[in-house]
């Protein structure tokens, strides 16, 4: 494994096994995942926490069992926010899905394995171009993860705003017309997704930038006043991991631009 760049705030987020324990309920808010009882995969997501991505993904990959979802996030979160080359960023991807696409053949009932498996081919179809994507077949089969991790888990924050842009996302890319005859994509389900996401997560900040991002590409000029608002909300958010706090500066850097 190539060497990954560096959280730029690597000991900002001190985590042990003993603290993870503590905020686990906060720091999975999104996910719903569940408090592993494997001591190994506990340490996995310690890392993962305090911002050590590449040594979570190792350490997941090692542990095996749930640890691989670890791993799965931990790949994910660098490839979005951290990983320069769009090359890189695309493999990446593409190896969760297949990881993801193989935990999901061994556990159907394991809402971490569709979500990314969702989420990896979703990121990678936005990099190739979200047309290109719907046309080679690939948003059926985020749109189906998504739903699956949705119907396992239904507090799944994350999955509700995931499901949420894509609805979005199809139609500003197609249109109303196209997305819901042809990918089944809705404006009011979208909407909804995102509702159901705030409601289990109010405070999470990419959801808010997400439903931002949709409310323009829904409804245009006329939600940017609530949409900026969305995005203040989370940079002033307080992020409780090296996660949160890449969103937070997410939304921080495009309210400078």
């Amino acid at each position: 494994m190539a060497k990954w760049t560096a959280f730029p705030h690597l000991g900002d987020y001190p985590f042990d096994a003993s603290s993870v324990r503590r905020d686990w309920a906060r720091l999975h808010a999104g996910d719903a995942q569940a408090l592993p009882g494997d001591d190994a995969v506990l340490q996995a997501w310690v890392l993962f926490h305090a911002g050590d991505f590449q040594a979570a993904a190792e350490a997941g990959l090692k542990a095996g069992g749930e640890g691989v979802t670890v791993a799965n996030k931990a790949t994910c979160i660098y490839a979005n926010y951290l990983e320069k080359k769009e090359k890189n960023k695309l493999d990446l991807f593409m190896e969760v899905a297949h990881r993801a696409q193989a935990q999901a053949a061994e556990n159907a009932k394991d809402p971490g394995a569709w979500y990314w498996q969702g989420y990896a081919l979703g990121r990678y179809s936005q990099g190739i171009s979200v047309a290109r994507a719907l046309a080679q077949g690939l948003g059926s089969k985020v749109k189906e993860s998504f739903e699956k991790a949705i119907k396992l888990q239904p507090k799944h924050a994350d999955a509700c705003i995931a499901l949420g842009a894509f609805h979005a996302e199809v139609i500003d890319k197609v249109g109303t017309l196209i997305g819901g005859m042809t990918h089944g994509a809705k404006k009011e389900t979208a909407l909804r997704l995102f509702q159901d996401g705030l409601t289990l997560h109010p405070v999470s900040a990419i959801a808010m930038i997400e439903y931002a991002n949709a409310l323009v590409m829904l409804e245009g000029e006329k939600k940017m006043k609530e949409a900026t608002k969305l995005y203040e909300q989370s940079a002033h958010g307080k992020p409780m991991d090296a996660m949160e706090r890449l969103h937070v500066e997410l939304a921080r850097a495009e309210l400078a631009d």
